[in-house]
């Protein structure tokens, strides 16, 4: 028995230790985190530069509430976080993790509009499928069925639009013209609410846990950009897996020529060491709501000295060991070697991704991208076959959340080329298990 209760009731064995990217259990038996956790642990498992850091600042002092004392952790990282962001963000606020950041930011939009006569604009778009968190307010914006509709008669479900899944419609991704097709479909939803009820559009740069890593097509994120500034729209980047190097770049939105007014952070900036997560913004935002008064929000644990001496460490570790430009090196290595992978076995009907934030979408026929049965459950089936052969990956169900099983292989950062064969390896052989299995399953049926 155990007294803890998540969202299943399968158990896992108990963890041991973990270091670099690496895994070990009561047993003695080894595991590659081909997922970063949860898309979280960046810089890998027990760095001691992190682990030093934590240290020294416990040793002085782990609590220090914000409205009693600032703190030299909490300020050096919003110096380094603002020193990273483009443009003039440059007011942080921090919080604990990715949903209290999308609440944050949220919050921090419909605030700047009251504060600068808006009250009109409330409404946020999202797009659907996406994840921007479990609480309410983030799960208004979120589009996942299974993880929205027992809560829907508790919220107020915001507009969302179809994400650019150009695969699945049968459009060419490189074209500015499907980029500009799906973009256009925001203006068209702004249209249809009234452009004065418009407070902000959030989107993530390249696809979480809801889409399997997708990369939005060419020309896309440019012209998302313009149309939110021609009307007066805040663009709110979702950051939190995409953020602290993952794609390659600080933030996954350093690739395009899009400019977010507000960034939200977390999973890959306290990598694993400490919950931690962050809202960065322009000056313009901030300046009038704390001249109003100040912000109506705020958590316990806000700035905690601790979690931001960590997070300082974390990104520190980034940028000293060069890890944006090796999950770069590494992702595209990664995504030839699951394309490797697809031409070997038919269920695999996609490869995507940017850096190291990569998937494959299992289908059943890939010339009309049929998914497979959802009855297989297909996405957990996979997981728990590479798991018992010593390799974590994740997983989810990329249409709506109903079907359309994905696999994300989001390593950590530091991972080098024989820890990716170690991945492809392992891939290889819980594709082949699972291929025997379901076809074994087919031929009884």
């Amino acid at each position: 028995m155990s007294n803890l209760f998540y969202q299943a009731q399968g158990r896992r064995p108990v963890l041991d230790q973990a270091r670099g990217v690496y895994m070990w259990d009561k047993d003695g038996k080894r595991y590659l985190d081909g997922s970063s956790g949860a898309m979280v642990c960046n810089i890998g498992h027990s760095n001691t530069e992190v682990l030093t850091a934590m240290r020294r600042q416990m040793e002085k002092s782990t609590f220090g509430y914000r409205l009693h004392f600032e703190t030299e952790a909490s300020e050096q990282l919003a110096q380094k976080l603002a020193a990273l962001m483009p443009g003039d963000l440059n007011r942080v606020f921090f919080v604990s993790g990715g949903s209290e950041a999308v609440e944050s930011a949220i919050k921090l939009a419909r605030q700047y509009a009251l504060a600068t006569d808006q009250a009109s604009r409330w409404k946020v778009i999202s797009r659907s499928p996406s994840y921007h968190g479990c609480t309410l307010g983030a799960l208004a914006v979120t589009g996942y069925t299974p993880l929205t509709a027992p809560f829907a008669p508790m919220m107020r479900e915001m507009p969302k639009i179809p994400a650019p899944r150009a695969y699945l419609d049968g459009l060419d991704a490189s074209d500015p013209v499907t980029g500009h097709h799906y973009a256009d479909m925001l203006e068209a939803q702004i249209l249809a609410e009234g452009p004065e009820s418009v407070l902000a559009f959030i989107l993530e740069p390249v696809g979480g846990a809801s889409t399997g890593a997708l990369v939005p097509p060419n020309g896309y994120m440019e012209r998302i950009r313009e149309i939110c500034s021609r009307h007066g729209i805040l663009l709110i980047m979702d950051e939190v897996m995409t953020g602290a190097g993952r794609t390659g770049a600080f933030l996954g939105s350093d690739h395009w020529q899009a400019q977010p007014d507000i960034v939200v952070m977390s999973k890959g900036l306290g990598a694993g060491y400490v919950p931690l997560g962050a809202v960065v913004a322009d000056e313009c935002l901030v300046a009038p709501i704390l001249d109003q008064g100040g912000f109506a929000h705020g958590f316990t644990y806000a700035g905690n000295p601790l979690a931001c001496a960590a997070g300082l460490a974390v990104v520190n570790t980034i940028e000293m060991n060069g890890l944006c430009a090796n999950a770069a090196r590494m992702g595209e290595t990664l995504l030839a070697r699951l394309n490797g992978l697809m031409q070997k076995h038919d269920l695999i009907g996609d490869v995507r991704g940017k850096g190291l934030l990569t998937a494959f979408e299992f289908m059943a026929d890939r010339d009309s991208k049929a998914p497979l049965p959802a009855r297989l459950n297909a996405h957990q089936r996979f997981v728990d076959l590479a798991y018992a052969k010593g390799l974590i990956v994740y997983s989810r169900r990329t249409r709506d959340g109903t079907e359309g099983d994905h696999i994300l292989v989001c390593p950590p950062l530091i991972v080098n080329a024989d820890h990716i064969d170690e991945i492809i390896e392992g891939l290889d052989a819980s594709l082949v298990q699972f291929s025997q299995d379901i076809h074994s399953e087919s031929k009884a049926g």
